[in-house]
């Protein structure tokens, strides 16, 4: 069992067991001591909170932060974000800390996350929203709506995750869903309520490729405009067709 002492700021200090991977110096740069704190935060009170399983705490580098961090290479400079399901922090933190120019809200409905988030947000002065509710709220819509990007991790298959993300977005905005291996399958399966929801352009995409050890898979989809949406009555009458 690791052993992680605090500092008086509240956030925890690192044992030598939990140092950063070289990579992380590359993706945070700079701002590589706010990550440190960040994971240090996770292994003591996340797990003390029961945001974050005792197994994980080993894993926290590879599996979470940079996992979470390297999908900033999808975002342009100033994007508005929205990280729905937050939980921990996981990818919003991360995304926040490796690229200071993106404007993150973290969208999460349990009060014990949402404490967890501000303290270390404010202990970190880091310039991140928190919004607790779920995203199909429509307090939520109307305070974090018209995002750039709207991130997900662990949070529901891809047909509901559809459901909660695109009313989050302005239009030709992009949501971003990080999931594992079965990206690809399960991209296959959903596509076709993705299309019903309003999502056009869906594929797989791969992050930090030759930066961390197993790359991030990630399903985007565009939010269309409603011009731009395959009726319904067009797409009844092809299945008719055939």
């Amino acid at each position: 069992m690791f052993h992680v002492e605090r500092d008086l700021g509240g956030i925890t200090a690192l044992p030598n067991e939990l140092e950063p991977p070289a990579a992380a110096a590359v993706v945070f740069g700079d701002r590589l001591d706010l990550a440190r704190r960040y994971c240090a935060a996770l292994a003591a009170a996340g797990v003390e909170r029961g945001l974050i399983g005792p197994r994980e705490v080993p894993r926290l580098w590879d599996r979470h932060i940079l996992n979470c961090a390297v999908v900033g290479e999808l975002m342009a400079e100033g994007t508005t974000v929205v990280d729905i399901g937050s939980g921990a922090g996981l990818p919003g933190i991360p995304l926040a800390i490796a690229r200071p120019d993106l404007r993150i809200t973290l969208v999460e409905p349990l009060l014990r996350r949402t404490i967890f988030l501000s303290e270390f947000i404010e202990a970190a002065g880091l310039d991140v929203t928190v919004v607790r509710g779920r995203a199909e709220q429509s307090g939520v819509l109307k305070e974090a709506g018209g995002a750039d990007v709207v991130t997900s991790r662990a949070v529901a298959p891809l047909a509901k995750l559809a459901q909660w993300s695109l009313p989050l977005l302005r239009d030709h905005g992009r949501m971003l869903a990080l999931k594992g291996v079965s990206a690809a399958e399960e991209l296959e399966r959903d596509g076709e309520a993705l299309a019903k929801a309003g999502a056009g352009n869906a594929t797989v995409l791969e992050c930090g490729a030759g930066l961390v050890s197993t790359p991030t898979l990630v399903i985007s989809a565009e939010r269309l405009p409603r011009a731009e949406r395959p009726s319904r009555r067009a797409g009844r009458s092809a299945r008719k067709s055939k």
